[in-house]
């Protein structure tokens, strides 16, 4: 096992105390030739859905100069969202029908991989999440650190709350991500974010195909990834939650935190017993 001052290094130079990953201990450093680094596809892909109030926004402040592309697929939108992708240069697929977040997923991933993609970072178009820490997910997983970025809005209970984040939201992502925790071995803060990276050799082999359409599509793709030993790093990330940013009601949210439930314990059980 390499030693980890490598990574602690890295974070040093390029990204700031108040976006220092927590968790960096036990990391396998195999850092990748420069020029295989420099030949990496960098995609950005949207699952949106009535986005159009803050895709401009999130758009803007997308770091240009180390992505190669945008895509964004809409989930059958009833307002100017298509339209508006498209005036800003965006690659855009239309569903015909609104299908589920994880079905929106399932579009960006696999155009993305059609498109050449080496790394996919998928953002929630809500302005939510900040774009401009993209360039930390993807130096992380250039330089072979990690395979899959999570971006956690979880650093402090204060932090969360003061972002906006509802009460019951808060405590129902805490005890979920516990659950989920205990069930796959893990010890991440936040299982529930909408700003990720993944590697192509992530995408291409764990089954996301077959995964729900719904909301708790994200749950089975990181059980996939830890089953199949990827490495998985986080970046804490400012929360911002106002009227414009989407966020699903009370009775969806009961909804999909029992289907997540369901999701690790089916884990637990296959882990416990095969």
């Amino acid at each position: 096992m390499a030693s980890t001052g490598g990574v602690a290094e890295w974070l040093n130079a390029h990204v700031s105390k108040t976006c220092m990953p927590e968790r960096v201990s036990g990391v396998r450093i195999l850092p990748p030739p420069p020029s295989m680094a420099e030949k990496q596809k960098v995609i950005v892909v949207l699952p949106a859905y009535n986005a159009a109030k803050t895709l401009a926004r999130t758009v803007a402040d997308i770091p240009r100069n180390i992505i190669d592309e945008i895509i964004l697929v809409d989930d059958g939108s009833s307002d100017e969202t298509v339209h508006l992708a498209e005036s800003l240069g965006l690659v855009v697929i239309t569903h015909g029908r609104n299908s589920g977040y994880g079905a929106n997923q399932k579009t960006c991933y696999r155009t993305a991989l059609e498109r050449g993609a080496d790394i996919v970072v998928m953002l929630h178009p809500d302005y939510q999440y900040d774009p401009k820490l993209i360039k930390y997910f993807v130096g992380l997983i250039r330089e072979n650190y990690f395979d899959l970025m999570l971006g956690s809005r979880i650093r402090s209970r204060r932090e969360a709350l003061a972002g906006g984040m509802p009460l019951y939201k808060y405590y129902a992502n805490r005890f979920l991500t516990l659950i989920e925790n205990l069930a796959s071995g893990q010890n991440l803060s936040e299982w529930h974010t909408g700003m990720r990276a993944y590697t192509r050799d992530v995408l291409e082999h764990i089954d996301f195909a077959h995964n729900s359409n719904d909301f708790v599509f994200d749950s089975q793709v990181l059980f996939q990834a830890i089953e199949k030993k990827y490495r998985i790093g986080e970046i804490p990330v400012p929360v911002r939650y106002f009227p414009e940013a989407s966020s699903i009601n009370f009775v969806r949210s009961v909804k999909y935190g029992l289907q997540t439930l369901c999701v690790a314990l089916t884990y637990w059980m296959n882990r416990l017993f095969m």
